[in-house]
This record gives structure tokens, sequence and C-alpha cells, in this order.
């Protein structure tokens, strides 16, 4: 078989991996020159972006901001997994929100921002601390702000006004006091078949992944179970085919869904080495009309994001259960370069090992590891 991936970056590359061994041949385009490109090496294809259509099986996408011409394309083939729906939902703020008060899902309390003149009444509304998200093109930090108190209006405002708020509106949020970030990241078929991982837990710097244990500690089966019946309505209402993440923030035992992602996640490369089908492949399945494959939890995994740090010695990789995954980039300040996967055979273990893996890394460039890692020794 042959899918064509929207997006020439590492969840493409990854993709490509998985699809080796199951004999599907993907391609990916550069969406930014709507050209086809080798996964790996990123060479340029003769083939036109339409012959490529038309040669595939399946259109996807390695993440949600695809241009709405490209998206049409696909659509118009009827080969695009998951829908356009479904990718357009996870592309704005303002639709996911929507979806969300649609099914019942609880969120955040939010207003939605057209006009920075808004932003003293919604202050008013809502109260401070509040988080201001742009509805599109926001990713890994960028396009947030933060507003800690009414005395800081003003300045946002000023910032904010620079902004074109009728074509991006700005989603504003009542800041969760939450006791931590997890995620599902799960996978329905063509037949409407689901298959999940665990929960795991995520931790962030500057806006960023950093860290994601797996499976989360301390996860009940009625939470596990609470995170599954929001993915299946989420899933069922955009009849979505492939791997789907859901973002959540836990208040006591309630999650309240932060956002959706319509693709595979970053939240979900512990997989590769953690779970006997990877999230790559069992997407590659789901999109290609193949059984899922088995999301059974093989090890305690972390996984380690690689940011903007390309200049370390491997001597890790003497560290059992320690793999390293290399996007081939050029190394510049919060570009993601690679991951870690550091596998145990439980949790105690699984901490010793980070703490080994970070004596091998500079603290500048991984500040969380070494501090989550200890916290991890109690579980």
């Amino acid at each position: 078989m042959k899918v064509l991936v929207y997006g020439g970056g590492q969840l493409a590359r990854m993709m490509y991996l998985a699809g080796c061994p199951l004999g599907i041949h993907v391609r990916a385009v550069d969406v930014n020159k709507d050209q086809v490109i080798n996964p790996i090496s990123k060479a340029p294809s003769t083939v036109s972006l339409q012959e490529a259509i038309d040669d595939a099986d399946v259109v996807t996408a390695e993440f949600e901001h695809v241009p709405e011409h490209l998206l049409k394309l696909a659509d118009e083939s009827g080969k695009l997994k998951p829908s356009i729906a479904a990718i357009r939902t996870g592309a704005d703020r303002v639709k996911e929100k929507g979806l969300l008060s649609e099914l019942g899902i609880a969120t955040s309390e939010y207003q939605v921002m057209r006009n920075v003149s808004e932003l003293p009444d919604i202050v008013q509304k809502l109260n401070t601390p509040l988080v201001l998200k742009a509805s599109r093109d926001g990713y890994d930090g960028y396009g947030q702000w933060r507003l800690k108190q009414p005395d800081d209006i003003a300045a946002l405002a000023q910032t904010l006004s620079k902004l074109d708020l009728q074509n991006v509106p700005i989603i504003v949020e009542k800041m969760i006091n939450f006791s931590r970030e997890v995620s599902l990241v799960g996978v329905r078929s063509e037949k409407g078949e689901f298959a999940f991982y665990p929960l795991v837990e995520n931790h962030h710097h500057e806006g960023q992944l950093h860290l994601t244990l797996a499976p989360a500690p301390e996860v009940s089966e009625a939470l596990q179970a609470q995170a599954q019946e929001i993915f299946v309505k989420l899933a069922e209402k955009l009849n979505y085919i492939g791997v789907l993440a859901v973002e959540f923030f836990q208040v006591g035992e309630q999650l309240l869904v932060n956002e959706i992602a319509p693709r595979v996640h970053n939240s979900g490369h512990w997989t590769m080495q953690g779970a006997d089908t990877c999230q790559f492949e069992n997407h590659l399945r789901a999109v290609c009309g193949l059984p899922l494959g088995s999301t059974e939890v093989r090890s305690a995994t972390a996984m380690v994001n690689i940011i903007g740090c390309g200049s370390f010695s491997r001597d890790m990789l003497a560290i059992p259960g320690c793999h390293i995954h290399w996007y081939g980039k050029s190394a510049r300040a919060k570009r993601k370069l690679g991951h870690f996967n550091i596998s145990a055979k439980n949790n105690q273990d699984l901490a010793a090992r980070l703490l080994d893996l970070a004596k091998h890394l500079p603290q500048e460039s991984f500040p969380l590891l070494e501090a989550e890692a200890q916290k991890l020794q109690k579980y």
C-alpha cells in the first residue's frame, strides 16, 4: 500500500520507518512548497503533488496546520484519513472548544476574543489568572500569553493589538489549578474498533514537552476509563480513523480536556520501545484498513525530548533500556532534534536509569530530568 503524508518532519519520518516492515510505502509532502519529498532524506521527488495523491491509497497528515488548499485536494480524492473535519477541528481552538461544549466534555472555562477591546470585559467575567491562546497556528508555547492580574491588561492589550483577531481569534481560558497534565493516545479503525494506550504523565518547560512518563503513575481504573470514554465520544462524533491524542488537566479525579491532536503525538513516542505496537504503526494500520495492533505495555518507559541541544556524547547508550531516536535536523533553540526512550521493569529502576541519563546530558538543556526522576523513585 502507498501512503502520502502531509508534512515532512519527524512524525512523517517515523511513519515511514514503521511502514517499512508492513510493506507500506510512505511519501511525504513539504506543505510550504507543495512538493513531494522523501521522508528520510527530504530529497524532492519528480512526482507532482497531484500525481502523488492519485497514486496513493491513503492521504494522512503529521500535523493539523495543513494549508486549506492541500486539505481540499486530499478531501476531493476521497483518500484523506482522518477526515478534513477532524483535522480542521484540531487546528482551530474555536472549533475544538465548540466540539467539547457540544458533547458535554469538561474543559476550562473560556471566552472567545475577536477584538482586543473585549479583554477588560472578559477579565471581569473569568477573573485572573488567565491564559490566552491563538486559535490557530500555535504550538510548543508559541501564540500564548499569560495575564496574572488586572493591572497587566493595558500592556497585554497593546501586544495583542498588533494581531488580526478577526481572522485568528484568541481563546481566553481560566487558568486551572491542576495537579498534573496527562494525555491519552488511542486509535480507531475504519470499522469503528478502538485500541488505547495507557494514560501518560507529561512535563513541560517553557511551553514545550520535555518528559513523558508511561504509564502515568497512580492512575486508577476509573481515571483511565474516564479518559477512554471522552476519547470515544470525540472519535465517534468525528468518525475518526487513525491515531488521536487527547491532552488533559487532572483536577483531583476529574479530567478536563486541554486540547486534541488529530495525529500521532509527541506524548506517544514512548510506544516505540514501551508498547507491543507503536503509535506510528497503529496509525498506518488504521488508515490502511489493517487490523489494529496490540497496545499492551511492555515496560515502564520515559520519553525525553532532545531540544536545541545537538552536542553531547553517546555514552548514555550503555545504560540498559536506553534508545536514541535522532531526527537528522540542524540544532537551533527550542527545536526538537530527537528523543530518548528509556525502559525498565518498574518505576524505581526507570528512575535510576533516568538519573544515570541526566549525568550524560547538559542540565540547561534538560532542566526537568533529574528532579522528575527523583520524584519517580517513590512510585
